[in-house]
């Protein structure tokens, strides 16, 4: 992972860098913030930012939302100074660390960015055969979509091809389609100029320059706006782009990986996507199948999510009960590895006794998975059917709307993407509601966020 640390490099700081850099990390240095926004802005890019507690963080968080420069940012001090600490967190600060430098705690901020959730787990022969038609073409040029369902693991996919491409030196830069508004993302990919437009106050490199001699994955394609998708085709065929505002083209060096989880040729053919890009990144399609549909891999992966968050939380690892066993490979997974790894998450809290049994398996509600699925799903189904088409009686459409919604996105524990495929509507329409739900006064859960229900 890449951190840039903005501060005084002596005593106490200077040993968070070596212990950081003993991790894997690849660290810059700046001693102000101005200097750690230029480096920003250059695309010399960061996963992570530390901030001595000393600056003004508060301005620091300010001018990266000003330039939507998206980066979280850790704040570092001695260990005595709570107001200091208190004021880093109110201004955004995701996490204070003390300082003398307590190596476990520095590994973990940093496991938590970087995110072992990216190692590529599988068993199933169905999964295998899609990792060996991956390794056949990771050391090409060639522009790969990768396809599948949400949360099956595409972006592990991108990465994993990444790291066993000619390229795996050079940067790996991700980018949200989907999560990113339509009047951004162009500067988001191209960078821009200084006074392209209100708000850009300097010139900013785009995610094109800063994945240079890399890989640069385009998360969500399917959600791009038609125009910018003509402005991308240009990028990859040229290989060159315009910064917003720019007069010179500048020449890039990169793969593209793309991924979706819509169909992209019928999107291409029904005029929603452009047929030529679509052939452009579609050189090599990797379908990632359902988590259903590789049940080998169900196991291999609870196992993998169980150790992660055992050693996450401090607790101790537990065996799966044979009954578990049984009812996790039989379970559907509609949110496949995603739900799988929420799922594994509670278990390991939940779990008391010497194993994890059935009764530590539960929904994000907190109601608990019957062994008996069919039998299970079929009454509750009918039970929420019913007391829905009560809740009905006395609304009007929009409020029916807005529940379905907001329920809807609770059930996903606020993951937009999945919500909207679910609900069978666009991340664009969804966001453009959930906009209009805040607007209102109405509170909308964050990703990994529930509503707090009445009642």
């Amino acid at each position: 992972m890449r951190l840039l640390i903005a501060g005084t490099l002596n005593g106490q700081l200077s040993t968070a860098t070596k212990i950081a850099m003993s991790k894997g990390a690849k660290v810059t240095h700046t001693d102000t913030i101005d200097q750690a926004l230029e480096t920003l802005r250059a695309g010399r890019g960061a996963d992570l930012v530390m901030v001595d507690v000393k600056l003004d963080i508060e301005n620091l968080i300010a001018r990266l939302a000003e330039e939507h420069i998206c980066v979280p940012v850790v704040a570092c001090g001695i260990e005595n100074d709570a107001r200091a600490a208190v004021s880093a967190i109110r201004a955004g600060a995701k996490e204070y660390i003390p300082l003398p430098p307590d190596a476990d705690l520095i590994a973990a901020v940093l496991a938590a960015v970087s995110d072992d959730g990216h190692a590529l787990i599988y068993k199933d022969e169905r999964m295998g055969r899609v990792v060996k038609l991956a390794d056949q073409v990771a050391g090409s040029d060639a522009s790969i979509l990768i396809t599948g369902e949400s949360g099956t693991g595409k972006e592990v996919m991108a990465r994993y091809i990444h790291a066993h491409s000619s390229r795996k030196d050079k940067p790996f830069i991700s980018v949200n389609c989907a999560a990113i508004p339509e009047n951004l993302l162009e500067s988001e990919l191209f960078g821009h100029e200084k006074g392209a437009f209100t708000g850009a106050v300097a010139r900013r490199i785009g995610k094109f320059e800063e994945a240079d001699g890399g890989t640069l994955l385009l998360d969500e394609i399917s959600e791009m706006d038609v125009r910018l998708q003509a402005k991308l085709l240009r990028a990859i065929q040229e290989r060159e782009i315009d910064r917003v505002g720019g007069k010179t083209p500048v020449k890039v060096n990169i793969r593209i990986v793309a991924t979706s989880n819509r169909d992209l040729a019928a999107e291409a053919r029904n005029g929603n996507f452009r047929e030529d890009l679509f052939y452009r990144l579609n050189v090599v399609n990797l379908q990632l199948p359902p988590l259903r549909e590789r049940p080998a891999d169900i196991l291999a992966l609870s196992q993998h999510f169980i150790a992660h968050f055992a050693r996450a939380n401090g607790v101790a690892e537990r065996p799966f009960s044979a009954e578990a066993e049984s009812f996790l490979t039989r379970h559907h997974w509609s949110g496949n590895v995603r739900e799988l790894e929420n799922t594994m998450h509670r278990a390991v809290l939940l779990a008391t006794d010497d194993e994890i049994g059935i009764d530590a398996i539960r929904l994000p509600d907190g109601s608990r998975l019957d062994a008996s699925p069919q039998q299970e799903v079929a009454q509750r189904a009918a039970e929420v059917a019913d007391a829905t088409a009560r809740s009905f009686v006395g609304k009007t459409v929009a409020e029916v709307e807005q529940n379905l919604i907001l329920d809807t996105l609770d059930h996903c524990l606020g993951n937009r993407t999945h919500a909207a495929n679910i609900l069978g509507i666009s991340i664009r329409t969804l966001r453009n509601k959930l906009k209009e739900y805040s607007e209102q006064g109405v509170h909308v859960p964050q990703p990994g966020e529930l509503r707090a229900h009445a009642g």
